[in-house]
């Protein structure tokens, strides 16, 4: 009686040692949809602070439209939102571990990579355009960029306005010794501009639009790019976050694609949701998009863009450029390697949306 009642026993754990394993199966079937973090649930941050600049672009649409909340507080992380006028500024909060995630003129990424600050570049918000604009006041004799020699022109120095503006004013056989060429945050601009204290400014939205009011469109980015001369707004997220959390970093990600296809296929939505965000007009968010041109992950790993690892594509080129530029202009400290500007660009987190897609 007493080997019977074992067997039964045995008989009965593995029945439910059985019945267990197919609980446990089951709720990962009908779990692991495409949208869900694959991070141990106890490992999850409690919060991801993500830099911003206040412009109407993929991150602002995706934030407005709730994607952030899908892919983040749903889960429990909670988004914190920080203003940031300038990458320079958020470059200091990356080094002092305060972000996780920012979106920054590229320049501003090669000055991080100049000071080894650990973060890598992860995305492309977009090709910079008719957003970004060489104005001048009226009434002061500037109609070329010829014209600006002896004038006080101001710009956020390490900016991807810098860059293009030293760039237009080389392509006239001019440069920074030309002109008196200050260092300006945007709302300073705005400022210096209406107490008629600069002659010209390169700058970008929303201060760009209030100047073109009472001033005159010299320039674009849009109108340098078709000369070669490319300039974009891309993010960045910090090392010790994406090496803990990658799946999070992917569904970052993921969730500004949705942005970008949501602008695609239903432009007045996106607009909608950007004015929203940003509290400014309709057409005011309308002209910001229209001024820039977005990329979806796939475009972003075309060759003209970002490439794919181990085959870098024609950004890594603009990048090196550059950086070459910032180096004789004595902005960074050295040229980095082409090794480094591609270890520094890390598109496996765009390459893990288009596997799952």
């Amino acid at each position: 009686m007493q080997v019977k009642k074992q067997k039964g026993n045995c008989f009965r754990v593995r029945f439910i040692a059985v019945l267990m394993l197919l609980t446990i199966l089951l709720v990962s079937v009908t779990g692991c949809g495409k949208n869900k973090d694959t991070s141990p649930r106890g490992d999850l941050p409690k919060q991801v602070t993500v830099g911003t600049i206040r412009i109407a672009n993929d991150k602002t649409v995706a934030y407005q439209s709730g994607f952030f909340k899908e892919y983040f507080e749903d889960r429990g992380i909670e988004v914190k939102m920080v203003f940031f006028d300038s990458g320079t500024a958020a470059n200091v909060a990356f080094a002092s571990g305060d972000l996780d995630f920012a979106e920054m003129g590229y320049t501003n990424a090669i000055v991080a990579l100049d000071k080894n600050i650990p973060v890598e570049l992860i995305w492309i918000h977009e090709i910079l355009g008719q957003n970004e604009a060489l104005v001048a006041q009226k009434g002061r004799g500037i109609n070329s960029i010829k014209d600006l020699k002896g004038k006080k022109v101001a710009t956020p120095f390490s900016s991807t306005s810098h860059y293009a503006l030293l760039q237009a004013l080389k392509s006239e056989g001019l440069d920074a010794g030309d002109i008196t060429l200050l260092d300006m945050n945007t709302e300073d601009i705005l400022a210096a501009w209406r107490r008629g204290d600069i002659d010209a400014a390169y700058t970008w939205e929303p201060t760009l639009t209030q100047m073109k009011e009472t001033g005159v469109v010299i320039t674009d980015s849009e109108v340098l790019a078709r000369s070669g001369i490319t300039t974009a707004d891309i993010e960045l997220v910090s090392t010790d976050f994406s090496k803990r959390y990658p799946q999070l970093v992917s569904d970052y990600l993921r969730a500004q694609e949705r942005a970008i296809k949501t602008y695609k296929e239903t432009p007045d939505v996106a607009i909608e949701s950007a004015a929203k965000h940003l509290q400014i007009d309709k057409e005011v968010a309308k002209t910001q998009m229209a001024g820039t041109l977005w990329l979806g992950a796939e475009e972003q790993l075309n060759s003209s863009y970002l490439g794919k690892e181990g085959s870098p594509g024609n950004f890594h080129k603009v990048f090196m450029d550059t950086a070459v530029f910032l180096y004789e202009a004595k902005k960074i400290g050295k040229v980095p390697t082409e090794e480094a500007i591609e270890k520094f660009i890390n598109t496996t987190y765009i390459e893990k949306i288009i596997s799952v897609e």
